[in-house]
């Protein structure tokens, strides 16, 4: 995910904790956290329960019962009470799934780095397992350790009917930010992948976008890595007759073998271009964001300027980047990952990254420049969504792009991409 788009304002970090280490949520499997010999623990004493979600147990206790020297509240007590998903997947490094029971689908947003008013993720926790993914501080509001991010998924089953009910409550036509002109803005996708592989088992993405379709005059807007998006392509062209809706795909290199690596589970380069054409033949708005930009490791001279053309070929409208961002959370899964597989630029990643989530100022503003020459060299858009906005209650603006939607006939696309 772009880690430029910040979480809902009602979630804070944590104040780092003095002393020993942070106790996160006790989940807990036989199979990993065996019951304990006896006379190696007193019941009762400390580590001696592992609590479970799974299959409580003496040793295992539910979660209500389970001793804390703080009481779980907020998202942490849901997720601790979020009882086991079924999965049809077999495979030995599936994830572990649960329904958690939230109580709204749609998020206020009142930063003003970032053009939307609300965000919803169908999801909390990906798959993914991008090695630099910002959105790891978000399982520590459940009190799980960010390194659980990409292992322990929850499903929102509940996200279509809550959508229905918090449009009709809370969303506005005319936003505040706008001068009361504009409809606010809807992000899917901020903080989870809406299409990462929990979405072909459990569809609540699709379950959210065929309540947005009932809806008019919204302004929305889609941010993922897979080539899945195109599954919903139907729904798309629905939502798109009434309302604003601009699509974002992430390419952040063309090297499939960089793109493993940084992000092991996510569909290939290639399919995402296809994804890219496939949409804009199908006369929806689309763009792709190459973030983050990662220094040393794909921000080489000719390497984000190859993404934008390629992506520029496939049809994309805007082009957008950002460097990387780091949260405490996502620097400890981060930095062991750079001293492993890139150890030349580990004393710079630390010297950047240890007290400060950014890169230096001079580093942002000369990447900056460099994405100023690269959308007037390709013309490019910027991102889109201020622009795609309603300009009043259910009466759609011009979306004003260049030229028409590609046809099959007329697009190329490429094939493949070599890396």
């Amino acid at each position: 995910m772009s880690p430029v788009l910040p979480l809902s304002s009602r979630l804070r970090p944590r104040r780092p904790v003095r002393g020993p280490a942070v106790r996160f949520l006790p989940f807990c499997s036989d199979a990993h956290n065996p019951k304990p010999e006896a006379g190696t623990l007193a019941q009762g004493a400390p580590g001696w329960y592992t609590g479970s979600l799974e299959s409580p147990s003496a040793d295992c206790p539910p979660p209500h019962l389970q001793t804390s020297p703080v009481p779980l509240v907020g998202i942490a007590r849901l997720a601790a009470n979020s009882p086991a998903a079924e999965t049809r997947r077999s495979s030995a490094g599936k994830p572990e799934y649960f329904f958690l029971p939230v109580k709204s689908i749609l998020n206020p947003c009142d930063s003003q780095r970032v053009p939307f008013d609300w965000t919803v993720n169908p999801y909390r926790g990906c798959e993914f397992g991008c090695k630099y993914c910002y959105a790891r501080y978000t399982h520590e509001y459940m009190e799980i350790d960010g390194g659980e991010f990409e292992q322990k998924i929850f499903v929102k089953r509940d996200a279509a009917a809550l959508l229905a009910r918090d449009i009709s409550q809370n969303y506005s036509y005319a936003s505040k930010a706008s001068g009361y002109t504009q409809s606010e803005h809807i992000a899917i996708g901020t903080a989870t992948d809406p299409y990462q592989p929990a979405e072909k088992e459990y569809g609540v993405t699709r379950a959210c976008l065929e309540e947005l379709a009932k809806h008019e005059g919204l302004s929305i807007s889609v941010i993922t890595k897979s080539n899945q998006i195109v599954r919903d392509i139907d729904l798309y062209k629905r939502i798109a007759e009434k309302s604003a809706l601009s699509l974002n795909i992430t390419i952040t290199t063309l090297k499939p073998r960089l793109a493993r690596l940084l992000e092991p589970r996510a569909p290939r380069p290639d399919l995402r271009l296809r994804a890219v054409w496939e949409l804009r033949a199908a006369g929806l708005h689309v763009g792709v964001s190459a973030s983050p930009l990662l220094p040393g490791i794909n921000d080489g001279e000719g390497e984000l300027e190859a993404v934008a053309a390629a992506v520029r070929e496939a049809g994309a409208e805007w082009f957008f980047s950002g460097v990387l961002f780091l949260m405490p959370a996502s620097a400890r899964a981060f930095l062991p990952f750079i001293r492993e597989k890139f150890p030349k630029l580990a004393k710079q990643y630390e010297q950047w990254y240890a007290k400060n989530g950014y890169a230096p100022e001079d580093y942002r503003k000369t990447v900056s420049e460099r994405l100023h020459r690269i959308r007037e060299q390709y013309g490019f858009a910027t991102r889109p969504w201020e622009g795609m906005r309603t300009a009043t209650a259910r009466a759609q603006l011009s979306l004003g792009w260049d030229g028409a939607a590609p046809s099959a006939e007329t697009l190329p696309m490429r094939a493949g991409v070599n890396g």
